[in-house]
């Protein structure tokens, strides 16, 4: 089952168990996800949907911290909520140990051994670990290692 047709079937269940608020996150993601299409004229894959998903879990974890530094925890706990709803569509995610032990062979696979190499690292690196690790840690971990 793709990841549009799950998040279909499960605005459907949201309807029909009267779940207003995870019904208004799946249709606010759905409206976005349609939105890309209609941008780019055509359905968007698994890797396309799972992009978008991305995007909007950045947002919220951004929104999340600028809520939490304001004091405004209702709202902060509301951005929770969605984000745990949200996370549900994102494939399981790794460990900091998996993902530095693909950033050390990605590393060796190129030959890598200095900042300078940074970029061909990220850039054979993030489609392997794509939706499954944050982008800031990868990061992180190609910078120590090069550094």
């Amino acid at each position: 089952m793709s990841l549009s047709d799950r998040l279909n079937e499960d605005m459907k269940q949201a309807m029909k168990s009267q779940d207003k608020f995870k019904l208004s996150v799946i249709r606010m993601v759905r409206s976005t996800i349609k939105n890309a299409e209609i941008e780019l004229k055509r359905a968007l894959d698994d890797n396309e949907v799972l992009d978008v998903l991305t995007r909007e879990i950045k947002q919220r974890k951004d929104s999340l911290q600028e809520f939490s530094k304001a004091g405004r925890d209702d709202l902060a706990d509301n951005l929770k909520a969605e984000l745990t709803i949200l996370t549900e569509y994102m494939p399981q995610q790794l460990s900091e140990e998996e993902v530095k032990a693909i950033v050390q062979q990605t590393i060796q696979q190129i030959g890598a051994s200095s900042k300078a190499d940074m970029g061909k690292v990220m850039t054979a690196l993030m489609p392997q670990v794509k939706g499954r690790a944050d982008g800031k840690l990868v990061n992180q971990l190609v910078q120590q290692l090069l550094g």
